[in-house]
């Protein structure tokens, strides 16, 4: 069984529109609201694929069963634990001749809360894949990753871990499965600028050494590379494509690894491939990826 936790889900309010000018009235052409958060994200793309996941994380006032209700429309699977105060989150997302974000703040989560889902990882058993995605909220303990990673670490369950930053580089001397910086983001781990191939192996190199056992680099429109913990480096391209909106797109890679290296009993190559059609396929739609929309890139790579 894989679980994901988000523990600052939100309501994405998404509107589209030609063009955006700050300080002016903006009249949106289309809108949508969807659930978001990265473990949301990355359950609703397995669910899409047929492989079962649980969400975990924390949910406020109307915003939150609102959250809790699209994300089971869409086909997912929750216990989220909902918390007496507050709201959570609404996040803007503008998409005009750039893409504009504007995220709110999100609850407070009382001390109670916080344990009544540190409890709900007792129920992970051996062979189990757990999802830690996103950043954490101002109200809770900045190495929460790190206390449940330590709470887990005898219980050989895989953990994905997909941060930035310290955030990051804190939990990777406890053995993560996978983690998926951007080539961005792994140049700023080490304060360098990544350009080619070998500046990014010799930096995901150095994050096996400190302890992460796959380390899946997303290159955007150039595909990804995956350094896998069999000693063998994996390099693909991503498909023929127009992006539309780039929200979720790494997320949904996630997913496709996982589900690939389930389905494929383990192969990282497989789960390399899947993992590049699953985070195009998203890129090139609205919203997240259907298992259709997978499919089609994945036939055609």
């Amino acid at each position: 069984m894989i679980y994901t936790v988000t523990f600052n889900p939100s309501l994405d309010y998404v509107v589209h529109m030609t063009k955006f000018t700050a300080g002016d009235i903006n009249r949106a052409e289309k809108e949508k609201i969807y659930p978001g958060g990265k473990g949301i994200n990355v359950a609703l793309v397995l669910g899409n694929l047929h492989v079962p996941a649980k969400m975990l994380g924390f949910m406020a006032g109307f915003t939150g069963q609102e959250i809790v209700r699209l994300c089971e429309e869409n086909g997912g699977d929750s216990d989220f634990i909902m918390v007496p105060k507050g709201y959570s989150r609404i996040n803007m997302k503008i998409s005009a001749d750039d893409e504009t974000a504007v995220n709110g703040m999100g609850p407070d989560i009382p001390d109670d809360k916080l344990a009544q889902l540190m409890a709900q990882f007792d129920a992970l058993k051996e062979g189990d894949t757990l999802v830690l995605a996103g950043s954490i909220p101002s109200t809770l303990p900045d190495d929460i990753y790190e206390q449940i990673m330590k709470k887990l670490a005898l219980s050989h369950i895989r953990i994905v871990v997909d941060a930035t930053g310290d955030l990051l580089k804190k939990v990777i001397p406890y053995h993560p499965f996978l983690i998926k910086p951007n080539q961005f983001e792994l140049g700023e781990l080490f304060s360098v600028v990544l350009h080619k191939d070998e500046e990014i192996i010799t930096c995901a190199k150095r994050l096996q050494a400190m302890g992460a056992r796959n380390v899946l680099v997303s290159l955007g429109k150039e595909g990804a590379l995956l350094l896998g913990e069999d000693g063998n480096i994996y390099r693909r391209p991503s498909p023929n494509g127009t992006l539309v909106n780039s929200v979720g797109a790494g997320d949904s890679m996630v997913a496709g690894f996982l589900a690939g290296y389930e389905r494929s009993g383990g192969n990282l190559e497989e789960a390399l491939k899947l993992g590049i059609c699953a985070g195009s396929a998203t890129a090139f739609k609205d919203w997240l990826a259907t298992e259709d929309d997978i499919n089609r890139l994945y036939t055609s790579m």
